[in-house]
Formats: C-alpha cells, sequence, structure tokens
C-alpha cells in the first residue's frame, strides 16, 4: 500500500508495530492519526486495529486484512470477518492482502476530495 501510494504522487508515513496488544504503542502516534487526511490500516490476528484507529481518526480508514501472522487467523479469513463487522463509523474494508487496491482507493477518495473543495471554492 505504502509503495502504490508513494508512486502515485501521495506522501505517506507509515507506523510499524502498533498493534491493539501495545495500544500505547499507537496512542503514542494519535498526532499522525489526527493529522491525516486517509489512514490505511494492515492487521492480521483478530483484526481489531482498524476499528480502534477509526475511534481516534476524523477520516476515513481503509481496513486491509493479512494473511500473515500467529494464531487461528485462517490465512486473513478471521481478521476479514472482523473488519466487515466493525462498529466503528467510516471504514472501508478491502480484501486479504490487497494493499494495492487499498492505496488506489485511498488516491481516489483524495482526488474526489481536492475536486470537490475546487468546485465549492469557484462557487
Amino acid at each position: 500500500a505504502a509503495i502504490t501510494a508513494t508512486m502515485s504522487g501521495f506522501q505517506v508515513k507509515r507506523l510499524w508495530d502498533v498493534g491493539v496488544a501495545g495500544i500505547h504503542r499507537l496512542l503514542s502516534n494519535q498526532h499522525l492519526i489526527a493529522e491525516a487526511d486517509i489512514l490505511i490500516v494492515v492487521a492480521g490476528m483478530e483484526g481489531a486495529l482498524p476499528s480502534v484507529v477509526a475511534g481516534l481518526a476524523n477520516c476515513p480508514v481503509i481496513a486491509v486484512p493479512t494473511s500473515v501472522g500467529y494464531g487461528a487467523s485462517f490465512n486473513g479469513l478471521a481478521p476479514l470477518l472482523t473488519m466487515l463487522n466493525s462498529c466503528a463509523p467510516g471504514i472501508g474494508v478491502v480484501n486479504i492482502d490487497n494493499g494495492f487496491g487499498a492505496a488506489i482507493l485511498a488516491g481516489q477518495i483524495i482526488r474526489v476530495g481536492k475536486r470537490l473543495r475546487e468546485r465549492y471554492n469557484n462557487l
């Protein structure tokens, strides 16, 4: 996702190992979450991270379940189902390991938002 977004001309900030099991690592980066225009959140295991991030963010969150990890994630099916059933508003979910699709979707959302702002400012 990060490579695709960067190659598409977007500024990317990556956060590593900030899962819900170490929530302090996520919370110490809250300022980056607040500044973001859109967030792509990749998670395995139980897939809870996108819901937590969406609760902290004021922008769209694109959730990417990953097939990599330990435990009974069933090759990404467990995090996918968790993400699809999230009660946090503002989350879109792409398929397992589809970081490319998440980056393309993020770019489309940002471009449409920019176009709408330009139209509004020209009224």
